[in-house]
């Protein structure tokens, strides 16, 4: 367990955005990049493993039970619940990679963020926006990737519109970073974690 100055040493960072903003893309060319400095929050989940995934690697997977004694303990720094199963990043995850002397990095959605920055008790992490050029773009990389059905592409449109919007009013963000250049938006963005130019 980390203690609360490992954890301001090591403050954690938010990343949010759109479905296909490149969030992927650009963490794990950080990750390449710097083996050594960072932890990605693995996430708990009451949904069943998929084939070839491990506990604790893709999530610590658990039963609703557990997951409720967990929320209702209050450890979880934010927790949702998608498509039936539940979804949370847990205190004690972000802590142990503190411990570990690296920053832990958390991929979150837009209510999730929410309930980061308002958290009670949870030291505030730095919070990073990578958005679109426009819903445009997004719309023509989201059919580009050919891997959702024309309803799932509108869904995340219309989510990508309420997230650009919560960045650009909601307060609570450091930094808003539009990826309109992959090479311009990884180096603002290694710049804002990492506090390195290229």
């Amino acid at each position: 367990m980390a203690s609360t100055a490992a954890l301001e040493a090591h403050r954690p960072i938010v990343i949010s955005g759109p479905s296909g903003a490149g969030k992927s893309t650009i963490l794990n060319r950080l990750f390449k990049e710097y083996p050594d400095k960072f932890g990605f929050s693995v996430s708990h989940t009451t949904r069943a493993p998929r084939a070839g995934e491990q506990d604790g690697r893709e999530y610590h997977f658990t039963t609703r039970e557990n997951f409720e004694a967990m929320i209702a303990s209050h450890a979880f720094v934010e927790h949702a619940q998608f498509g039936g199963n539940c979804y949370g990043t847990s205190i004690a995850t972000i802590q142990d990679i503190a411990a570990k002397d690296r920053t832990c990095i958390l991929d979150i959605e837009m209510e999730g963020v929410k309930q980061v920055a308002n958290h009670p008790t949870f030291p505030r992490p730095r919070f990073l926006f990578l958005s679109p050029p426009s819903v445009e773009v997004l719309e023509q990389r989201l059919r580009g990737r050919a891997t959702d059905k024309e309803e799932a592409i509108l869904k995340r449109l219309e989510q990508a519109k309420n997230e650009m919007e919560f960045a650009r009013v909601g307060g609570i963000h450091d930094k808003i970073v539009v990826n309109d250049d992959l090479e311009k938006a990884y180096q603002e963005v290694k710049e804002f974690i990492v506090g390195e130019k290229a």
